[in-house]
């Protein structure tokens, strides 16, 4: 599987409902095609708290390398994306919530005084949190009972579908939780707290004009590539689209994103290309054309590359 985005990056999946806007996901790497997660922003915020394994997980710029134990902040409305580390795989508890949860109501003091001064500062787009503060071990522990509450929801959904099924729900341990939602905004509130009280969100006017043009020009190249990846792409091409000279977008894109235009346009290309070979009425030739390589001989050097088989022995283990 892979992150379901539209043409400006923005995840389509549905996190939570209006009633109760908030989803807790246990995943895994090993879930993704290519063991990875690619580039997304939604308006939820989102908390990930590392069960096992480690993730290379970046926001904007910034790459952290989340061990078990640890957990992060991802603000509302930036770009995101995980790949495996060092370890084999990496398992984690994701917790995405509208703003809304916390603050209640629109213009409510709530969300003036504690919730707008952490959103609205580019300089606060995640937050990497380790033992090695005390506000910040808290921040652990209400992340962990979080994950209690996502086992106890979903041992919940399963004792549904057994009753739904005719299977005999006295087999399954009676888990149910009256006070789930409650507890959930509790965790969450007390999180907000301790990020408020702890983490400086003063805003400087001139860092944060930088901050938010650089980002957008990021922004513009990975939707330029999303949308173009099956057509030939220059350089020429997207540093028309953010005004700047061509050694000046490939290092502006390396600054934030850790590796080069033509990786990340290879990485994006070998990705899509995966639910084309799905297709069996579609040949390698076929595949490597959908998706911008000049020939299947390139197209799949670039897949073993990345992936570490061929294209058919993809295709066989599927």
């Amino acid at each position: 599987m892979q992150i379901q985005i539209d043409k400006e990056q923005k995840e389509i999946k549905k996190h939570g409902s209006y009633e109760f806007p908030v989803l807790l996901s246990p995943e895994a790497l090993s879930n993704f095609d290519t063991e990875s997660f690619q580039w997304h922003w939604h308006t939820e915020i989102e908390l990930t708290f590392v069960l096992d394994g480690m993730i290379e997980y970046q926001v904007n710029e910034t790459l952290y390398h989340l061990k078990e134990g640890e957990g992060l902040f991802c603000n509302t409305n930036v770009l995101h994306a995980g790949h495996k580390g060092e370890t084999k795989d990496c398992r984690y508890l994701s917790v995405t919530f509208h703003p809304r949860f916390l603050y209640g109501y629109g213009s409510s003091a709530m969300q003036r005084k504690y919730v707008n001064p952490i959103l609205n500062n580019p300089r606060l787009s995640s937050i990497h949190f380790t033992n090695q503060e005390k506000w910040m071990q808290q921040v652990l522990e209400q992340l962990k009972k979080l994950q209690q509450l996502q086992q106890i929801q979903e041992a919940e959904d399963n004792r549904s579908e057994a009753q739904d099924s005719g299977t005999d729900a006295l087999e399954m341990p009676d888990s149910k939780s009256n006070t789930l939602e409650i507890d959930a905004q509790i965790s969450l509130l007390t999180i907000w707290k301790l990020i408020f009280e702890n983490v400086n969100h003063e805003r400087t006017e001139a860092t944060e004009a930088g901050v938010t043009r650089d980002t957008e020009r990021i922004r513009t190249i990975i939707a330029y590539i999303q949308q173009n990846y099956m057509d030939p792409i220059s350089l020429e091409d997207l540093a028309e689209e953010i005004h700047l000279c061509r050694s000046e977008s490939c290092r502006l894109f390396k600054r934030y994103m850790n590796e080069t235009i033509f990786d990340y346009l290879m990485r994006f290309r070998i990705e899509k290309s995966l639910e084309f070979l799905r297709d069996r009425s579609l040949s390698i030739t076929d595949v490597a054309e959908k998706v911008g390589f000049a020939t299947p001989g390139y197209y799949s050097r670039m897949f073993r590359q990345l992936m570490g088989y061929t294209p058919r022995m993809y295709r066989k283990r599927e």
